[in-house]
């Protein structure tokens, strides 16, 4: 598929408007600007790999391989089908839930700074960062693109077929990423600010982390679970993995954030300050929930708590100040820790907690946006409940509900369409010797089954 479409382009008479780029001139852009969110989007694809090690840390060791890899192949899956198609569906101007073509493998995406939005409801609206060039926002918006459909892998780790997987990821990132980026975060888009409800999601709550917790949750009930669940479930293999992959999730998280604000200025400020005062608010409240009720506080607590509370942030960032980014932090780790501990009275395999943290920190992210939002802070935002806005609950409720039902529902119809055609699992025997071996023909460790590696394949 993306090799046909990249021929496809390549013949399409796009020098024209290459040698039209070439002639105009663009607005010079800021250099300081530029320079902020090219390293917010390093930032934010440091991400990938700490999600992996956070994730990898949490499985058996002989599959940690396999997580690893699901997260850093998205690096490369949609680090090209951004340019193909993903960034014209997402941000072109086009109707109401789905971007138009015109962006096609990037064709008029240059280093314009602005104008490019013209011609297009509101009028008023002519480029999504005034001081940057197009390609620099465009590139900053593939780091998202990257990191969603990775978050979905913890809930389905040890047992998806690796090519199922790419499959689902190419195709999830394709018909449930980019209209719900459309429509959040595009001109046009129904939810949005930008001509649409007005649903305030500063980073990603809804359009990152609660379709990518909802999907995960129908993945893992599509999937069914492991052999060995529940009767004989392991502990994390390498718990410094699960705090060195939280460490650069929290790192990486204030490029996501404070780099949502796509200029150096006081709203990347304010976002660097809540990014970070909500993620030590939520550590903070998982530690004390474990010393608390469970006798002692464990590592994996704080980092699992530090990732609530970036989540909880993410809607939030730029409109809340750094004392609701600690209410934020506390009341979201609070939640979800009860919500993973009701997960396994659910029986569900979701296997790394993926929907306990991302889809309910998300939605409650969300919520919480739409109580504590201020124009004090900034501007361009909306008033929350505690302003006076009691209105915004309800809009916000109603993209949580939009979110939760294109997820689920298009997730469950990606799923049906693999397992029909490929499959999605691996067998059982394949399950039982690790996927490292089975889907990668290599080991993390070298150490399990020495010089006797048998590649079992069910191909």
């Amino acid at each position: 598929m993306i090799g046909v479409l990249t021929l496809c382009l390549l013949v399409f008479p796009l020098m024209g408007n290459a040698l039209a780029q070439g002639t105009n001139t663009p607005t010079a852009p800021d250099t300081g600007d530029t320079a902020f969110v090219l390293i917010s989007s390093a930032l934010v694809l440091l991400m990938t790999p700490g999600l992996a090690f956070f994730y990898g840390g949490f499985v058996r060791s002989r599959n940690i391989l396999n997580t690893l890899m699901m997260s850093f192949v998205l690096m490369a899956i949609v680090g090209v089908t951004w340019v193909l198609w993903g960034y014209s569906l997402s941000f072109a101007p086009g109707l109401p839930f789905i971007g138009g073509l015109q962006w096609l493998g990037l064709n008029g995406v240059g280093l314009e700074t602005s104008g490019y939005l013209q011609g297009s409801a509101p009028e008023e609206i002519v480029s999504y960062a005034g001081t940057i060039p197009h390609q620099a926002y465009m590139i900053y918006q593939a780091m998202f693109a990257i990191i969603t459909p990775a978050l979905i892998s913890g809930a389905i780790a040890e047992r998806m077929s690796f090519r199922a997987y790419c499959l689902f990821v190419l195709l999830w990132s394709t018909f449930i990423y980019t209209p719900l980026a459309h429509a959040v975060w595009a001109k046009g888009g129904f939810l949005g600010l930008y001509g649409g409800l007005g649903a305030l999601d500063f980073a990603g709550g809804t359009v990152v982390h609660i379709s990518s917790g909802v999907s995960a949750l129908v993945a893992a009930i599509v999937l069914g679970p492991r052999k060995n669940h529940p009767d004989r479930l392991s502990p994390p293999h390498n718990v410094p993995f699960i705090l060195l992959g939280a460490g650069l999730l929290w790192f990486g998280w204030f490029g996501f954030n404070a780099g949502s604000a796509l200029s150096a200025g006081s709203i990347a400020t304010v976002a660097f300050v809540a990014t970070n005062t909500s993620a030590a608010a939520g550590a903070l409240m998982w530690l004390i929930l474990e010393a608390t009720l469970r006798g002692k506080p464990t590592a994996v607590g704080a980092a699992t708590g530090a990732v609530a509370g970036l989540v909880g942030i993410t809607p939030a960032a730029g409109f809340v100040t750094p004392l609701a980014a600690i209410l934020i932090g506390f009341i979201t780790s609070l939640v979800c820790f009860y919500a993973v501990s009701f997960k396994h009275k659910l029986n569900v395999d979701d296997a790394l907690d993926t929907y306990p943290v991302h889809g309910v920190g998300g939605t409650l992210g969300a919520i919480l946006t739409a109580i504590f939002a201020s124009t004090e802070v900034n501007p361009s935002g909306k008033d929350g409940l505690l302003r006076g806005n009691f209105g915004e609950i309800f809009v916000e409720l109603a993209a949580i509900a939009i979110a939760y039902i294109i997820a689920a529902a298009g997730t469950w119809i990606i799923l049906k369409f693999i397992d029909a055609t490929i499959g999605l699992r691996v067998k059982e025997e394949a399950e039982n010797q690790g996927l490292d071996i089975h889907e990668h023909g290599e080991e993390g460790y070298n150490s399990e089954f020495g010089d006797r590696i048998n590649v079992y394949s069910d191909r």
